[in-house]
């Protein structure tokens, strides 16, 4: 199946360099364009693409806020939004993953990281690996003021919670498996039921949710 791809950044030179690598690429397509996050949300009302490549800082209204209402609309939410930013370590990009984000990417992206984080987050993945996600977070984790809503592990068992703390460590599915001697596909299905039970799109949000949660505690 092709992926369809959107665009939206401020930078003309920006949108049209990775117009032009995506449409080009063999299995994706690009179904459009934005200059700011209105158009973005509109874009995407108009063109649901799989993916969209999102800018933080825009006009009018900014990818944060544009991906917030994207993820929070239910018609539209199937859009899965990767943060595009200049430098690695931005706050923004810890609210975006927060707001639902599937990972982030910055504008000095080699073309062939580009096509392949596309075909990730297309499949449903989380594009960043926890421990980048967990280092954001502990970069910014002043944002978290105190232990948020830690009734939602009550939704979890023992060992649930184990596989979580062990997620937000940056375990793969394999390391877990191998870490609690169980079978990868045991480890996948706690993934699976811990993802489901907490409402996070994929394994970068958990580690917001082990944060938040106090379940993980910030590293000094």
């Amino acid at each position: 199946m092709t992926i369809r791809v959107a665009i939206a950044d401020d930078q003309a030179l920006v949108r049209a360099g990775f117009v032009a690598l995506l449409a080009s690429t063999e299995g994706m397509s690009v179904v459009g364009e934005a200059a700011d996050g209105l158009d973005a949300i509109d874009l995407v009302r108009r063109g649901r693409p799989d993916v969209m490549l999102m800018d933080i800082r825009m006009p009018r209204l900014d990818g944060l806020q544009a991906t917030r209402e994207i993820l929070a609309d239910p018609e539209l939410c199937g859009t899965r939004i990767v943060v595009l930013t200049t430098y690695e370590l931005d706050e923004y990009v810890f609210d975006a993953l927060r707001a639902g984000a599937s990972g982030f990417l910055t504008k000095d992206v080699e073309p062939d990281d580009l096509r392949n984080a596309v075909r990730i987050v297309a499949a449903g993945h989380a594009l960043l690996a926890p421990s980048v996600t967990r280092r954001v977070v502990d970069a910014f984790a002043h944002a978290i003021s105190a232990p948020k809503a830690p009734e939602r592990l009550e939704l979890l068992t023992e060992r649930e919670r184990e596989v979580l703390t062990l997620v937000a460590e940056g375990l793969s599915n394999d390391e877990l498996a191998q870490h609690l001697i169980m079978s990868p596909l045991t480890a996948k299905t706690h993934v699976s039921r811990i993802l489901t039970k907490l409402g996070a799109r994929d394994r970068a949000q958990l580690v917001i949710i082990a944060y938040e949660t106090g379940l993980v505690p910030r590293q000094a």
